[in-house]
């Protein structure tokens, strides 16, 4: 092993002056670990021909995430033959703290994965704990079925709830970056594509394959193969002429002139039009706002929010010790703590938990009434908002309420191959659940998204440059956007969205010369 300098790790010199822990068994469980994963991989096809590699971070409680070690595989070497003894030992720096020793003929002198600069910034971008780099044909092949486009779509797939953050009705999109004569120049785009991306968990590379990363090892794997497959489906339901990016998978939209199958629809000609006739944008996307747009704002302010309102101290005292209540009261500290320093009113100090679960859900009880009471968009509220909505659902308690015209103009627009998402204040989960549970029935699998607060709030320009950049549309004046707001619509017409206010019994009144096209059904659209 070549002489390396010293670098500490939790407080213990690592390196020339000390091989302590670099011999330690979490380090050698580490080096083990990535050779059965390669020798699995390999039969999977996703590291053959000595392409692929992997990288994993040596776990170690006592040490923060960005500061443990790095276990590397090699370059150029036959992967399902690989042993613990081949790994590279990296500083969380990328500096060589154990490199194997060479092998006779026929094999070549060792070399660090060339992967490594990409493994790198995806620990230090994604605060990643593994990173896998695949050259399965899934991976390659279904960045060619449309050469143009730069993201992966797919909705309504049992293994996207695989995917860190996704779920069932989820639309699931990955980043294409473009291949490179050698890997290590793949790194820039790999970074800038996580910038515009920043939720995802993968890069597909054309014409290559991928980089997918997790928490763990286990994460990263997991992920992989729910990534993987879903490719596989992606491809087969294209060759069957079936588009994998709408709910219900139907045909692949063929127009002359147009991709299909992802492809960027950007023309349409008119009803009895002929080729003389003026030819209009297509509209790719629509976006609906949901109280006062697709339901009635009194369903919202006379139902949802008594319900959560008489709700709230229950919910939390039944669920007091799950994750889910956990990271509930998490979030709501956080937003009281601010809402205290700016003197928000009706905002109570929320007590440690060492002065016992009464006291803390008394005000918890406290803090979230006023803010329903103020009818504030803020995540904190929304996301317990949600999970006790969820019980109530789940309990035969709820039924959600759309307008008469809704369902007939969802299964339109999607008969037309036109994707529909929901942007709310409430979360996504309270979202699918309206939707899930109307009195009209299922209509989430009309739907390809849903957008909440955690994009920006509804008055913001910015909010609706994202949800163009995430839907991936040439100009955002192919996304339609339905609101009951003004401000909204100001927001979405500056980002450059084509906008309409819906017009219903118990919307607030516009004001005069507002300029926006309004309708009161959409049969009108």
């Amino acid at each position: 092993m070549a002489a390396v300098p010293a670098v500490a790790v939790n407080g213990v010199k690592v390196g020339s002056a000390s091989q302590a822990y670099l011999e330690s068994k979490a380090v050698k469980d580490t080096k083990s670990l990535i050779s059965d994963l390669c020798r699995q991989f390999y039969n999977l096809g996703w590291v053959s021909g000595t392409g692929g590699s992997i990288t994993i971070k040596v776990h170690d409680d006592s040490i923060p995430k960005p500061h443990q070690l790095i276990v590397m595989s090699p370059s150029g070497v036959q992967k399902e033959r690989m042993v613990p003894e081949d790994m590279y030992v990296l500083s969380p720096e990328g500096s060589f703290l154990w490199e194997p020793s060479p092998k006779p003929y026929p094999h070549k002198p060792p070399k660090c994965s060339d992967c490594g600069p990409l493994f790198l910034k995806a620990y230090d971008m994604c605060n990643a704990g593994a990173v896998i780099h695949s050259h399965g044909i899934e991976s390659c092949l279904v960045t060619m079925l449309n050469p143009l486009s730069k993201e992966f779509r797919i909705t309504h797939m049992e293994m996207i709830k695989g995917i860190k953050g996704h779920g069932y009705y989820d639309e699931l999109v990955v980043p294409i970056i473009e291949n490179t004569a050698y890997e290590f120049e793949l790194t820039e785009s790999l970074a800038k594509a996580i910038e515009a991306y920043p939720k995802t968990t993968a890069v597909l590379v054309r014409n290559h394959g991928i980089y997918i990363w997790g928490d763990s090892w286990i994460s990263a794997k997991t992920q992989a193969e729910c990534y993987h497959y879903l490719f596989d489906a992606a491809i087969k339901l294209h060759q069957l002429g079936l588009d994998c990016s709408t709910p219900n998978h139907g045909p692949i939209r063929n127009v002359k002139g147009v991709l299909g199958c992802g492809g960027h629809m950007s023309t349409s000609v008119k009803a009895g039009a002929d080729s003389n006739h003026e030819i209009e944008p297509l509209r790719r996307c629509i976006v609906l706002d949901i109280e006062g747009t697709t339901t009635p704002i009194s369903f919202v302010t006379e139902v949802l929010f008594p319900y959560a309102r008489g709700n709230v101290g229950k919910h939390l005292s039944a669920t007091y010790d799950t994750a889910e209540t956990q990271d509930d009261i998490k979030l709501l500290r956080s937003q009281v703590q601010d809402d205290l320093k700016q003197g928000v009113v009706g905002a109570v100090p929320i007590p440690s938990d060492d002065a016992g679960k009464e006291d803390v859900i008394a005000a918890l009880v406290a803090n979230v009434e006023a803010m329903i009471r103020a009818d504030r968009k803020i995540t904190a509220l929304k996301q317990l908002q949600g999970h006790i909505w969820q019980t109530g659902y789940e309990n035969n308690e709820l039924e959600g309420v759309v307008f008469e015209d809704v369902p007939e103009a969802l299964e339109k627009w999607h008969a037309l191959g036109t994707k529909v998402y929901i942007y709310s204040s409430g979360s996504r989960l309270a979202q699918r659940l309206i939707f899930g549970n109307t009195n009209y029935g299922d209509l989430r699998k009309y739907l390809s998204g849903f957008f909440d607060t955690t994009v920006g709030n509804k008055r913001e320009v910015r909010s609706y440059v994202e949800i163009s950049e995430s839907l991936g549309v040439d100009k955002p004046s192919e996304i339609l956007f339905v609101t009951d707001v003004y401000q909204e619509a100001v927001a979405a017409k500056a980002a450059g969205l084509e906008v309409i206010i819906s017009i219903r019994p118990g919307n607030a009144p516009l004001p005069d010369n507002h300029g926006f096209k309004t309708i009161k059904s959409f049969s009108e659209i």
